[in-house]
C-alpha cells in the first residue's frame, strides 16, 4: 500500500472538502430532497468521490476541511458548483449566503472579494454554464 493510498492525494482531499461544503449547502434549507441528491451524486462522480466516502460525507460533512485552490479560476469554478446546488430550488436563503461567504473565504478569497463575488453571483446566476457565469461575473457593471 502506497503513502497516497493511506492519506489520499492533495487534489482528492480538496475534492472531498469541496464536496462536503456542497453537502452542507444542500442541507442548509432542510433535508436533502431527491433532486438535490441526484445533483450531489453527479458532483461526487465529477469529483471522484467513492461511494464509501460519499456516505461518510453525508453523515458528517463538517469532518472534512476546506482546502484552498491555488488559482482564481479554480476558486470560481468551486463557487459555481455551490451556486448550482443552491439554486436547485430557485431560491437562496440567508443561511446559505452565510455558508457561501465562509466557504469563499476558506478557499482563499479576501472577505471583501468574497462578499463582492457572492453579491454579484446572486445578481447574475440562473443555472447558466460556467463559461457564461465567469464572463458575467468579470464583466463591467
Amino acid at each position: 500500500m502506497s503513502f497516497s493510498d493511506l492519506f489520499g492525494t492533495g487534489e482528492h482531499l480538496r475534492n472531498l472538502g469541496h464536496f462536503a461544503a456542497i453537502v452542507n449547502l444542500a442541507a442548509a434549507d432542510g433535508p436533502i430532497n431527491a433532486k438535490e441528491e441526484a445533483q450531489l451524486k453527479r458532483f461526487a462522480t465529477k469529483l471522484d468521490i467513492a461511494e464509501e466516502e460519499y456516505m461518510k460525507v453525508l453523515q458528517n460533512p463538517n469532518a472534512f476541511p476546506i482546502h484552498p485552490n491555488n488559482s482564481v479560476e479554480g476558486r470560481l469554478e468551486r463557487l459555481y458548483d455551490l451556486f448550482k446546488i443552491i439554486y436547485f430550488d430557485h431560491d437562496i436563503e440567508e443561511q446559505e449566503v452565510g455558508l457561501l461567504k465562509k466557504y469563499a473565504i476558506g478557499i482563499g478569497f479576501s472577505q471583501k472579494a468574497a462578499q463582492d463575488i457572492i453579491k454579484r453571483s446572486m445578481e447574475i446566476f440562473s443555472g447558466m454554464s460556467f463559461e457564461d457565469y465567469r464572463y458575467l461575473l468579470n464583466r463591467e457593471k
